[in-house]
């Protein structure tokens, strides 16, 4: 009863007009940054950061919360409808959404989307609200063993994903770890990798500039070389009836979703995790676990339900450790975090004794803010399906120039855009050998992290490799990265012999 008392006192703050208004406004302006390549959450809460000084912390909080909500919605239009991921948390969403909105079903993908979102960001919140205090001290029984145990899992889940041919998954899994080792070494800074000494490669490779190339360039180039004439897109219309068949149809699929969000919230709460390795697991296991895993990454609707469930799930886990604990748990919630230190509030356990008022009234704007951005995003789906009606020139050329300033706008500097031509250029050659793109894009995001977690842990134990499975929880995450590694092996063996066997 306690927290329902305080629950309600956090929704008399945030429900005041001044926070609906910053609510409402948050959550546009978040839709339309995580809509576009090449900026996201971080990029969005960032440029807003300087100007929350004008409003009290507690609407400052809830204006950015609501940006972060937002642009984790928007991400995936760009990833539907353009096939470009505009941050790594949407790039699995990339895989069957841009197949369903080729095939004309676009407004479809969308509204699964924003439900799927809908529903992972209510669980997560519910669940933030509910068990807020043990969920902490469980983040802390987290070290690098941990980590990189959790992150060898999320590799193994998405093993699956370049379909039958498990060998070529793992070669670009393996390419795509050693471009994330392209830089300055994690402990002794020394220069990893950086081709000639070229100093654009000394801060490494950026996830957007191979996601923009591989997925945009290289689609692009695939479609030019694929297409007879200019193709033309279906034309897609949104009605009261057609959202009722889409909701429908996502009611088929509460166990993916519930699964997505319960996944997606754990991971996300994990420090140095985030939303990220959480749409990807999520998606690896839907694929695993599903009745039509052969139709994932040609248009199944249950391939953009996981990942969309877990990445908006994952966005609220994310806060749990930054206020209990003090510790960021994604880039965002870093920026968030120094936020908070600049209006004079202290992160970690007794912010929820000596500000009560902050906390719950964050923690209820959580709630509005979720039934705002889905509201919202529902309202604009025909603004953005109205974007694909566009001639095939027009949209070719679009999509060229966002690759180009999604790729330069985060660092500004003409050495990411050569690379984007070269990895667009290499992805649609790769896409030409039936060689799949995703676990090299998805390799290069978690690499760093694996590295990290796996050297510290050895350099902690003194080069004692067995302390990845002494510890019961980094042991339980091995034990179930094994048994996903050996599952597609299971299944090719219980095919029958005839289908097997490679045609003479």
């Amino acid at each position: 009863m306690d927290i329902l008392a305080l629950l309600a006192d956090g929704f008399a703050t945030s429900l005041s007009p001044l926070n609906i208004f910053i609510v409402l406004i948050g959550v546009t302006v978040g839709l339309f940054i995580g809509a576009m390549p090449g900026l996201g959450s971080v990029n969005g809460v960032a440029i807003v950061l300087p100007l929350t000084f004008i409003v009290p912390p507690s609407s400052a909080i809830i204006l950015l919360c609501a940006i972060y909500y937002g642009a984790m919605y928007g991400g995936a239009v760009s990833s539907i409808l353009l096939g470009i991921p505009g941050a790594s948390t949407a790039v699995a969403t990339t895989f069957d959404g841009r197949p369903m909105a080729q095939k004309g079903q676009a407004g479809l993908a969308l509204i699964a989307a924003a439900v799927a979102s809908f529903i992972g960001g209510t669980i997560s919140v519910v669940l933030f609200t509910l068990f807020a205090a043990p969920l902490a001290d469980l983040a802390l029984a987290f070290g690098p063993a941990e980590e990189f145990a959790l992150v060898l899992l999320a590799f193994t889940t998405f093993v699956g994903l370049g379909g039958d041919d498990v060998l070529k998954t793992i070669v670009m899994i393996c390419l795509g770890l050693v471009l994330s080792t392209v830089g300055l070494d994690l402990i002794s800074g020394q220069p990893r990798l950086i081709f000639g000494d070229l100093p654009g490669f000394y801060s490494g490779i950026s996830f957007l500039v191979l996601a923009i190339g591989v997925y945009g360039i290289g689609e692009v180039l695939h479609t030019i070389e694929t297409s007879k004439s200019a193709p033309q897109v279906t034309p897609a219309k949104i009605t009261f009836s057609e959202l009722g068949a889409g909701l429908k149809r996502m009611n088929q699929l509460w166990k993916t979703m519930s699964i997505g969000s319960f996944l997606g919230f754990f991971v996300g709460m994990l420090p140095a995790a985030g939303a990220t390795p959480a749409s990807l697991m999520a998606y690896g296991i839907a694929k695993t676990t599903s009745k039509n895993s052969d139709r994932f990454g040609k248009g199944e609707i249950e391939g953009v339900a996981a990942p969309e469930t877990a990445n908006n799930a994952a966005s609220t886990g994310s806060l749990l450790p930054m206020l209990t604990l003090g510790i960021p748990g994604s880039p965002t919630t870093a920026l968030l975090l120094g936020g908070m230190v600049m209006w004079g509030l202290v992160p970690g356990p007794m912010l929820f004794i000596e500000q009560p008022d902050f906390v719950w009234g964050l923690i209820s704007s959580l709630y509005t803010a979720n039934f705002a951005a889905v509201l919202i995003n529902l309202a604009l789906i025909p603004l953005f399906v109205w974007a694909l009606r566009m001639p095939f020139t027009v949209l070719c050329a679009l999509v060229m120039v966002l690759c180009i300033v999604g790729g330069y706008a985060p660092s500004q500097k003409i050495h990411d855009v050569w690379l984007i031509a070269a990895f667009g250029i290499a992805g649609y050659l790769l896409r030409k050998a039936d060689y799949p793109l995703a676990p090299l894009v998805l390799a290069l995001v978690l690499g760093p992290l694996m590295e990290k977690s796996f050297r510290q842990t050895l350099v902690a134990e003194q080069g004692n490799i067995l302390a990845f499975v002494e510890r019961p929880l980094s042991a339980t995450f091995m034990a179930l990265a094994l048994m996903f590694f050996l599952l597609p092996l299971l299944q090719y063996l219980r095919k029958p012999r005839a289908k097997r066997m490679p045609a003479e």
